[in-house]
């Protein structure tokens, strides 16, 4: 049997990708900062669930809860980062900018280390994070969103750069949605909006094909292609 952890298991995209690894034969391990959320998960399938509440911004917590849930597990194959945060903030409020930032950076570049150093001991492992499109460009009704999303795509590149140097069968998956319809999708004229379940089945594709990098859902290429490509002038006019 395969172990998995799935970190922001809550809700969204990480509740749906923990319930699809369950149903397909893994058991995982979920963690959260709401007890009673995952208390909730894990009452659904008693026998393929493991919890532990914690905060990834605490990061003492954080390490001794994935060394216990790796131990109970008996083992890690997969670990699949989904916990981040961000929010429209065209006002610059640094306190919001600074929640942003002690999440999307400290907590995951820990979390990304981590699992690493893990991988590389143990001979083999699949990595992957939750990022998204905004991380192409900036944004200007929240800067810290896109800035830190930029910074995981970046971080995770470097991770792939060092897996290949290593010659050991480390998988580091990107995952960049676009819109999903979870608390994270913030803002008026959104489009594209996939429901969970759409987006939960092609991110488990992409895990089973060990895809490098995935846009979810697979029409939001074209936007990363466009977002890419577009000159500066006209961009920041948008």
């Amino acid at each position: 049997m395969k172990k998995a952890i799935v970190l922001g298991a809550t809700s969204g995209i990480g509740k749906g990708i923990a319930k699809k690894l369950a149903d397909n034969g893994y058991i995982v391990g979920i963690t959260g900062r709401r007890k009673e959320l995952l208390e909730e998960l894990k009452n659904e399938k008693p026998d393929s669930f493991i919890a532990k509440q914690f905060d990834i911004t605490d990061i003492k917590d954080t390490e001794a809860k994935l060394q216990e849930l790796v131990k109970e597990l008996g083992g890690l194959d997969l670990l699949f980062l989904s916990s981040g945060t961000g929010n429209i903030n065209g006002r610059l409020i640094f306190e919001i900018e600074k929640e942003t930032i002690d999440t999307n950076v400290t907590g995951f570049t820990f979390i990304a280390d981590w699992v690493f150093r893990f991988f590389e001991n143990q001979g083999f492992g699949h990595f992957a994070a939750v990022t998204s499109v905004a991380g192409l460009r900036g944004d200007g009704t929240g800067p810290s969103y896109g800035a830190t999303k930029a910074y995981q795509i970046n971080y995770l590149e470097s991770l792939k750069q060092k897996a290949v140097k290593s010659k050991k069968p480390i998988i580091v998956t990107d995952i960049r949605p676009g819109f999903v319809d979870t608390a994270m999708a913030k803002g008026e004229g959104l489009f594209w909006v996939a429901p969970v379940e759409k987006a939960v089945k092609q991110i488990y594709k992409a895990l089973l094909s060990k895809k490098q990098v995935a846009y979810i859902t697979k029409r939001w290429v074209i936007i990363g292609f466009i977002l890419k490509v577009m000159p500066k002038c006209i961009y920041n006019r948008m």
